[in-house]
């Protein structure tokens, strides 16, 4: 009597860890005991399915317990209370079994539950005939774990879970709850200590800040991509085309009266025909998991499964995606398993202990940006990742997840001085946990139909090889050496270029290790480093001109191509996320200008194969000339599939207009100019070579056949054989 007492104690303080063994229907020798917790009710009647009364229970403790002993076992009953002299009929969530199996918690404990999501988080569901919502959280270190909301008043005492001791996850299912509900988690860790409140892990919605709540959703989206996900593999390997443009969805584009966010919707129906007649054929989205923080751009995120919600409902966003797919659009998603935040109600200290993060701060906690790391030698964190990055691919119909500060994860001593990291056991600095986590990603998303890239920022070798040959395994790395090469160049003074034209040719030496995309994006035009027109040398017609010439020189180099928004038509301030881009540019002539110039770029890649089917191999590209520095003059091949299909891009980097300018070509014939970047159309000064050029049978560049040129200022010419 004593120990049910202390249970009864324990279960109305709160402090009882296995309610199921106290609440609910319990045999007792011959009698059959049902027990309720109510403290709010005045009585508590023991009733069958239809309403009759099996027993009055009895109030046996004085906080709230009450108990009716029956001679038979009674399953399928309901309790009726009265509170505030008015009667209301309730399910027994005590009384109800779980619906994780055997076989579920044991592949937990593995850690190798692909569904993970469908197993863990809030669903709802019907069990014996009883609608309602259950709840699932790891939490292993927990004494107690309790869901708490308005439904309870949020009271951590009235809806403990039960605990399967073998792997640590809590759950129970709680009747009548319904898509909509908003809850947290409360949390005793091992010692009984009441920790702040958390959000579900596994939420698929969540209340913004400072609410940070979790809230029950039910998916009802009707998708209308079949087509799409039936062929997406056939268009995303290495020898298609691949275009993005990179987007911060807050601050695309804002109401001018308000300075509002636009929603999912409004988004889909404003944003993705703009990107569409833009021709690009990738979308990429700074993170949509939700975070607290707005000056984060999404980069430390809190509920990994869930979009957030500052743009409307997962099935908002899920119509954004299906608008892209409508047009043939892929869809991009930075993936953020590098770090996450401190966010007292997120995952640091989940339970009590260091659960999902590193326990050592010289492994679990980053230098740079504050923030803690994810622990990837644990099966359980592993999993939690891993079924994140599926959740996105299959759910939301994601069809790339770029991999965000990738160098991070991958080694131990990652912006860390002498003393402050901890060697892997041969005395590396490689982070082999990080390694085997990404390579066992990689394979399961590619498995899953979507492809990965990489922002990558070193030389680790086979990022983008094939697991199976002992790469990371991921379809492309962000060619950051480019980038930086590039953009150093194309800052310098046009009378100093001379002498730094190893900055363009030195990335051919290494541009077919990798499955390269160049990455002109956000970090490129934030924190003092002035946006993308900024970033070039002269005056204003100078700064044009060399932004285009750059432009069409990223377009035709070997590499997938990407650029931030606003790049597009040469935003003139630096990128900000709490405003609109400065649409208004676009009524003068150079900034239209610039944008038609993407344009044309883009439907000329796409339309041409030799600019992207040996993208990520040698044989698509051979130098005409790269020593002509004095001119700062480069010329290039490429070639696709068609040998016979030539593409030839010249490139004058000063602001001299060069005539008679000689090079050599492989075969004799008409040469089109597809694209001068110095064309009126695009606010250049109109010079160039009417359209076409023959060539001669004069030997130039090893070649037996040459073009005689006129070379625009600061101009990049697109050529192709008749």
């Amino acid at each position: 009597m004593r120990k049910l007492t202390e249970a009864f104690d324990a279960i109305a303080q709160g402090r009882h860890g296995d309610p199921f063994r106290v609440l609910g229907p319990h045999s007792a020798r011959k009698n059959w005991i049902i027990r309720s917790w109510q403290p709010q009710a005045q009585t508590v009647e023991l009733i069958d399915a239809d309403g009759q009364i099996l027993a009055k229970m009895k109030k046996v403790h004085a906080a709230g317990l009450y108990e009716a002993r029956l001679p038979l076992p009674i399953v399928n009953y309901r309790l009726r209370l009265t509170e505030n002299d008015h009667s209301h009929i309730i399910e027994d969530p005590y009384r109800l079994p779980s619906p994780l199996g055997e076989l579920d918690r044991h592949l937990m404990r593995e850690g190798t539950v692909e569904n993970l999501a469908d197993k863990l988080g809030a669903h709802p569901m019907e069990i014996e005939g009883v609608k309602g919502v259950h709840f699932a959280v790891w939490a292993p270190g927990a004494s107690r774990v309790s869901v708490v909301g308005l439904f309870n008043g949020w009271d951590g005492r009235r809806h403990p879970l039960r605990l399967h001791p073998g792997n640590g996850v809590w759950d129970i299912f709680i009747p009548g709850l319904c898509s909509g509900d908003y809850y947290k988690y409360e949390i005793l860790d091992a010692t009984g200590k009441l920790l702040p409140l958390k959000a579900d892990p596994f939420a698929r919605y969540m209340e913004l800040a400072p609410g940070n709540a979790s809230i029950v959703h039910e998916n009802d989206y009707q998708w209308q991509d079949k087509e799409w996900l039936s062929h997406r593999q056939q268009t995303s390997t290495l020898d298609q085309p691949v275009s993005i443009y990179e987007v911060h969805l807050g601050s695309w584009r804002r109401s001018p009266e308000d300075n509002q966010e636009l929603s999912y919707r409004d988004l889909a129906a404003s944003l993705v025909p703009y990107v569409n007649d833009l021709g690009y054929t990738h979308i990429e989205f700074l993170p949509v998991s939700e975070h607290p923080f707005d000056g984060s751009w999404g980069y430390q995120p809190v509920g990994l499964f869930a979009p957030t919600a500052r743009f409307g409902n997962p099935e908002d966003f899920k119509f954004l995606v299906d608008a892209c797919h409508q047009v043939g659009i892929s869809v991009i998603i930075d993936w953020v398993p590098a770090h996450f935040p401190r966010d007292e109600f997120g995952l640091g200290q989940f339970d009590g202990t260091h659960l999902y993060e590193h326990a050592d701060p010289r492994k679990g906690a980053h230098p740079d940006w504050g923030t803690l790391i994810f622990n990837f030698g644990r099966p359980e964190v592993v999993n939690y990742l891993i079924a994140n990055a599926l959740f996105w691919v299959q759910e939301y119909h994601i069809d790339a997840l770029r991999v965000d500060a990738v160098a991070s994860m991958l080694y131990l001593d990652y912006s860390r001085e002498e003393g402050e990291w901890v060697p892997n056991e041969h005395g590396g600095n490689e982070n082999l946990e990080a390694v085997d986590f990404l390579r066992l990603m990689n394979e399961k998303v590619h498995k899953a139909g979507a492809i990965t890239m990489a922002e990558e920022s070193t030389a680790w070798p086979g990022v983008s090889h094939p697991t199976y040959r002992g790469g990371l395994g991921f379809s492309y790395k962000w060619n950051m050496g480019w980038m930086h090469d590039s953009l150093s160049y194309f800052g310098e003074d046009p009378v100093h270029r001379r002498y730094h034209q190893d900055k363009l040719t030195f990335g051919l030496l290494y541009a077919f290790s990798e499955n390269f995309i160049l990455p002109l994006s956000h970090d490129e035009v934030v924190h003092g480093k002035g946006s993308m027109i900024e970033r070039m040398p002269g005056d204003d017609w100078q700064s044009f001109a060399n932004l285009r010439l750059y432009y069409a020189f990223m377009y035709t180099h070997p590499g997938k191509k990407l650029l931030f928004m606003g790049g597009e038509f040469a935003q003139r301030r630096e990128w900000n996320h709490n405003t609109s881009l400065d649409w208004h540019l676009l009524d003068s002539p150079a900034h239209a200008g610039i944008q038609q110039l993407v344009r044309d770029l883009n439907h000329i890649y796409q339309n041409t194969p030799a600019l992207y089917e040996k993208d990520c191999v040698g044989e698509g590209f051979d130098w005409i000339d790269c020593s002509d520095s004095e001119q700062s003059v480069i010329a290039y091949l490429r070639r696709g599939q068609d040998s016979s299909k030539l593409v030839v891009t010249i490139c004058n980097m000063t602001p001299v207009i060069r005539r008679d300018y000689r090079i050599g070509v492989p075969a004799a014939g008409c040469y089109s100019e597809r694209l001068n970047t110095d064309a009126d159309s695009y606010g250049g000064s109109g010079a160039g070579n009417y359209g076409e050029v023959h060539s001669d049978p004069i030997g130039t560049h090893g070649h037996d056949n040459s073009l005689k040129l006129t070379l625009p200022p600061l101009s990049a010419l697109i050529l192709t054989l008749n």
